[in-house]
């Protein structure tokens, strides 16, 4: 038996259900004159991923249901058409005493106006980003249903990272094994995800379609690249990364055989890069803001997000404010001037001068006799932070900060000063990475905005915050290379200092990053949401106290 399919890659927005289910249903008619008859949406696909704490409102529940019924209704003239689609199903109940969830995640199946089969996501992820047991009831059960003669056993993203689910499922009789997904990007995953469902069609001898979500929801980013296995796990399909796509595709199973096409996988440095700028043109255009602002340094870090900023939303749409201070660098000034120039963005110059001397002024009877010190670096930040906010009350405008992962791990940031702002864009890349995006977009144009947009200098120069003479990042912190791979090594990998340092590294710069690492939480906590890019971000990933005296 043959059998057309289509893996509906989207772009979902979380708590739109009707537009949801009206891209699902536009989607599902096309397909379906492209002759597919299975259609495969990600999980909880009808409400996004995730919806968190919206779970537990009985009216978010029913407005899933309700959208559920819209989707068969609307789609019950096509004959022998059958849509998956994910939804939360279910609610809460009250004992004498104890409230028992008895809330599922579901995917249903829609045939000519009816719910065929239902399947409950059996193994709720609870690390990292997730938080499936808070909300849902495991599953307990496999689901097989039949297309045109195929049977296909459902499951959902974790269920297919262990084996059991998919052997049952096997047993029960499936032909085809069909994985809807919402599983969040870092770097490495496409290896990880893709060799995983190798393993469960090795387990099974089943070949199988790895529907996933594409979109940015908050700090989490998810790349697409849904694909195909055939029975001896070779990849035979693969929709494209970081945007929308239908994979169609046609089994026969008899042949054992897939019609399809392969997508590029990409490389580290534009998986980044696409990653932040489909977080960034998401977390601006599914919340309203009709444009972004940033304090343009001349340094790299606000020209790398410059850059992620006109590749997401065009240089329409962003604005770029220097903010001098006694320190900047004439050379700050004219490259900063230059990367605003080639990449055709509002460029305006906004001294701050005045406004630090009238701090100074006013606390003058405070500070006499007392040595310069960070006080007077962070009034600076503060006066920027404080102009691009008003900037942005006025206008609307999204204030981008420009902090990068190494600064918000050490502290080498300010309070309601640059971390003040809406969205963190580059908040899970370290400083080295910075330099090799830099580069990188400095030899690609992915979205045909600007070529070679980042002044060579600015690369080039030693990185400063220009809050004192001669300041150099150095002159505070290790240097990069040292201070990211000690980093890695302890947050991505869980060493211990003592670890680290044995692998070589000076113990004096191991005690001190992880010092600064342990001190800075507070920090972090107030600082804006950002793009997650690697396994362990400072977000949902990274849950540490801030009142903490553990040492290791």
């Amino acid at each position: 038996m043959k059998l057309q399919l289509c893996i509906a890659q989207l772009n979902f927005v979380v708590g739109d259900m009707m537009g949801n289910a009206q891209k699902m249903i536009d989607t599902s008619r096309a397909a379906y004159q492209r002759g597919a008859r299975l259609v495969l949406t990600p999980e909880l696909s009808i409400c996004g991923y995730a919806a968190e704490d919206l779970f537990l409102r009985p009216s978010f529940i029913q407005a899933c249901d309700d959208a559920l019924n819209f989707i068969q209704v609307s789609l019950a003239d096509l004959k022998d058409l059958h849509l998956v689609v994910g939804h939360p199903s279910g609610g809460d109940q009250r004992t004498k005493s104890v409230l028992i969830a008895q809330r599922y995640n579901i995917a249903s199946v829609l045939s000519e106006g009816k719910i065929v089969a239902n399947y409950a996501k059996r193994e709720l992820p609870n690390y990292q980003v997730f938080d499936e047991r808070r909300y849902f009831t495991p599953g307990h059960a496999p689901c097989v249903f039949e297309v045109l003669g195929v049977k296909v056993g459902l499951l959902i993203c974790e269920d297919a990272w262990f084996d059991q689910p998919a052997i049952q499922t096997q047993q029960a009789g499936a032909q085809l094994l069909a994985v809807i997904n919402a599983s969040p990007f870092h770097v490495g995953k496409l290896g990880e995800r893709e060799n995983t469902m190798q393993d469960r069609v090795k387990a099974t001898g089943l070949p199988l379609v790895y529907a996933h979500l594409v979109g940015g929801q908050d700090e989490v980013v998810f790349e697409g690249r849904s694909f195909v296995l055939d029975h001896q796990s070779q990849l035979v399909a693969r929709a494209l990364s970081f945007q929308e796509d239908h994979l169609d595709a046609t089994f026969d199973s008899a042949k054992q055989h897939w019609q399809s096409s392969i997508a590029n996988a990409g490389n580290l440095e534009s998986d980044l890069w696409h990653a932040l700028v489909l977080g960034v043109r998401d977390y601006i255009q599914k919340n309203g803001f009709p444009s972004a602002i940033l304090g343009l340094s001349g340094g790299i870090d606000s020209a790398l997000v410059l850059a992620i900023a006109v590749d997401a939303i065009g240089a329409d749409c962003v604005r770029a404010v220097m903010m001098p201070s006694p320190y900047t660098a004439d050379i700050s000034l004219i490259d900063a001037r230059e990367m605003a120039k080639r990449m055709k963005v509002r460029y305006d110059e906004k001294s701050i001068v005045p406004e630090f001397e009238a701090f100074l002024k006013t606390l003058s009877s405070e500070f006499d006799g007392l040595a310069l010190d960070a006080t007077e670096e962070n009034i600076q930040a503060r006066i920027r932070g404080t102009l691009l906010m008003a900037l942005s009350n006025k206008f609307g405008s999204i204030v981008l900060t420009t902090g990068n992962k190494s600064e918000m791990a050490t502290g080498y940031c300010t309070l309601y000063g640059d971390m003040a702002g809406g969205f963190a864009v580059i908040k899970d890349v370290v400083k080295t990475m910075v330099f090799q995006l830099a580069h990188w977009r400095n030899k690609n144009n992915p979205y045909g905005t600007c070529d070679n947009p980042i002044p060579e200098r600015i690369i080039t120069r030693p990185p400063s915050a220009e809050l004192r003479p001669d300041q150099k990042d150095q002159d505070s912190l290790p240097s990069y290379e040292i201070l990211d791979a000690i980093l890695v090594r302890y947050m991505e990998n869980d060493q211990s200092a003592q670890q680290i340092a044995d692998a070589g590294f000076a113990q004096a710069d191991v005690d001190k990053v992880t010092r600064l690492l342990r001190i800075n939480e507070y920090k972090r906590r107030q600082s804006p949401v950002g793009i997650r890019v690697t396994h362990r971000s400072f977000g949902k990933d990274w849950r540490y106290p801030i009142t903490n005296k553990f040492r290791a």
